[in-house]
């Protein structure tokens, strides 16, 4: 075999890899693991699964390099493994499942079609929009999954995105689907004056308010259902974390817009995004963005793309600078 065939084995047969990760953290495998190697059979008995099927999946994950093996069947947590835990800051495993899940797996079954129209065709494979699908209240858990696994790819950025923000004249801030609050409670923490509004959905905003009550800042926090296509509350400053990315150039103009009409005088808006960069060279933000071909109607930018964006609506860049995990911030001040 040569090594280009090699290669190209490897990429083929990264969506077997995917659900091999999905199996091992929608089983709580590497929970059982948190305390010291242990056997597949012991595992299999833990979880309820086959013994047979779980040495395999096991075997499997340690030559991926997540779990490591002990011997006599017995398997260890790396620190990769560790990712996949569900009692861990930094944990990935919500992300792992929800990318595997049915929204995000069906989708992906119908990428061809997305780029022979130029648009996901999650509507034909969900029969509704991603969003939309989400809201549906048979699909409850699997929006829950995905809130989750929101609020921890967010926590992969929040923290370099909040040491970075000067906020000392800013009196309220308004995250713009916000999912549970993550980033605005983190500028809020930071700023005992702070006062802070997360915009989401109906469905969404329970979540936030419970992340608010269990930091202790309730007091100065306010959970908003609504819309921000239609309008958005007013504040000094806004922040748009991974909401870019989800929407094609004219809704995406639309709520800079209403950011725009909204802000207080002087005031800002952040975005936090991947920014596409040099082609040709090895860019994850290329992967996030057929995943939002295949899934949303959004698209990974570059840096070109996101200031025409931001001129259409009222904007200017002014900084940038990045916050870890590969995301940007994109600091902009109201023309």
């Amino acid at each position: 075999m040569t090594d280009a065939a090699d290669t190209m084995l490897h990429l083929l047969t990264g969506g077997w890899v995917a659900q091999t990760l999905r199996a091992l953290a929608e089983l709580n495998i590497p929970d059982h693991l948190a305390d010291g190697p242990v056997t597949a059979e012991d595992v299999a008995e833990r979880v309820g699964s086959d013994p047979r099927a779980t040495y395999r999946l096991m075997r499997a994950a340690s030559s991926l390099g997540v779990l490591s093996y002990e011997g006599e069947h017995r398997f260890g947590l790396t620190e990769l493994g560790t990712l996949l835990r569900s009692d861990t800051p930094g944990s990935m495993r919500s992300l792992v499942m929800i990318q595997n899940e049915r929204a995000h797996w069906q989708s992906w079954g119908l990428f061809p079609e997305a780029v022979r129209q130029g648009r996901s065709h999650s509507v034909q494979a969900l029969g509704a929009g991603l969003f939309d699908y989400f809201a549906r209240p048979e699909n409850a858990a699997e929006a829950a999954l995905f809130a989750r696994a929101m609020g921890d790819l967010s926590r992969l950025v929040t923290h370099g995105a909040v040491a970075a923000i000067d906020s000392s004249d800013v009196s309220t801030v308004v995250d713009v689907g916000g999912a549970d609050g993550d980033f605005v409670l983190g500028l809020m923490a930071a700023n005992s004056g702070m006062k802070g509004v997360v915009l989401e959905l109906p469905h969404a905003i329970d979540g936030a308010r419970h992340e608010a009550e269990r930091r202790g800042l309730a007091d100065r926090f306010t959970a908003v259902a609504g819309d921000f296509f239609v309008a958005v509350p007013s504040a000094d400053l806004y922040l748009l974390k991974m909401i870019m990315h989800d929407w094609p150039d004219e809704q995406c103009v639309t709520i800079l817009r209403n950011c725009r009409a909204a802000v207080h005088d002087g005031g800002r808006a952040l975005v936090v995004e991947m920014v596409i960069g040099e082609i040709g060279k090895p860019d994850f933000a290329t992967r996030v963005d057929m995943n939002m071909l295949a899934v949303t109607q959004g698209m990974e930018r570059d840096l070109d793309e996101y200031d025409a964006l931001f001129a259409a609506s009222g904007w200017r860049r002014t900084k940038t600078y990045p916050v870890g995990g590969g995301y940007s911030l994109l600091e902009l001040t109201a023309e």
